[in-house]
């Protein structure tokens, strides 16, 4: 049985998530795409080593900020860690807030095999040629991408040259069919208090160092990178280009994670089979009947 812990961020997760491995003697596999990065600290509200309590866990801190890293290896990676905890008999908790890596973990999701192109050309372009080259091959895909973000732009071209298909018809041929025994659990929270205690967290975080820890990655990496599009550090980077300030930096984050929490609210009330709990007991009583 894999017991996923799921929902919107700043509900308490890694907590229940810990307070239930202590209880099932289980191990926990991350589930949060920003989690699997080394740098990323502040900015994810990755937890810590002393936050697992000696709890076993895995695919946390592991892909450095510069790697490619995508959907398709992380299926791999994480079905390895738990087919081979299955064989053990030891307990799974899959933990995280990206739905779409929950599903590509324990669905029957398929990825398209992409080959290799020469992208140099495409590279050459300023974004104001390569914006209009994705709105000639792919119109739909180019009216959710910002022209300015080059390295989504970029990956779109790449997706249509590399498949033969374009970025806004879905990579994913997929059935919705798990291949695990499981159950989802999310702890009952009210939006209200998770906005007001985004608030609270996003000052914390830039209390502690956020916008040294972007200046030091950004300066370090630049910004075509793939882990730099997680929220705390793009909006700081616009900041850092002097396009806007701290100030508005700080509040698009704030607004950037509110509307985060919407749309990982509507995904487990629309895409998972919830069990919305308070506790461990009842995630216990709900799995395992005691």
């Amino acid at each position: 049985m894999i017991i996923v812990i799921t929902g919107p961020t700043h509900t308490g997760k890694d907590q229940l998530a810990v307070a239930l491995a202590k209880k099932i003697k289980g191990e926990i596999i991350n589930a949060d795409a920003f989690h699997i990065y080394k740098q990323l600290e502040i900015g994810t509200n990755k937890p810590q080593n002393e936050q697992f309590q000696n709890i076993k866990h895995h695919l946390f801190s592991y892909v450095n900020v510069d790697e490619p890293y995508s959907i398709a290896t992380y299926q791999k990676d994480a079905r390895l860690i738990i087919d081979d905890l299955i064989k053990k008999n030891i307990p799974i908790i899959l933990l995280g807030g990206s739905g779409l890596y929950i599903k590509a973990a324990l669905f029957n999701y398929h990825f398209l095999e992409q080959k290799k192109v020469d992208m140099s050309l495409y590279q050459k372009m300023n974004n104001e040629e390569l914006f209009k080259t994705l709105v000639k091959i792919d119109p739909l895909a180019s009216e959710k991408i910002h022209p300015h973000n080059r390295r989504r732009v970029l990956r779109a071209i790449e997706i249509y040259l590399a498949q033969g298909i374009k970025k806004s018809d879905n990579l994913l041929t997929r059935k919705d069919e798990l291949l695990y025994e499981a159950k989802f659990f999310g702890l009952k929270h009210n939006r209200q208090t998770i906005y007001d205690g985004i608030d609270k967290r996003v000052d914390l975080m830039i209390e502690k160092g956020l916008l040294k820890e972007v200046k030091y990655l950004y300066e370090k990496y630049g910004d075509n990178i793939q882990a730099l599009e997680a929220i705390g550090y793009k909006e700081l980077i616009t900041s850092l280009k002097g396009e806007i300030s701290v100030e508005e930096a700080i509040k698009e984050i704030k607004k950037n994670t509110r509307r985060y929490v919407k749309r990982q609210m509507t995904f487990c009330n629309n895409q998972l089979p919830m069990h919305w709990v308070s506790n461990v007991k009842e995630i216990l009583e709900i799995t395992y009947g005691k």
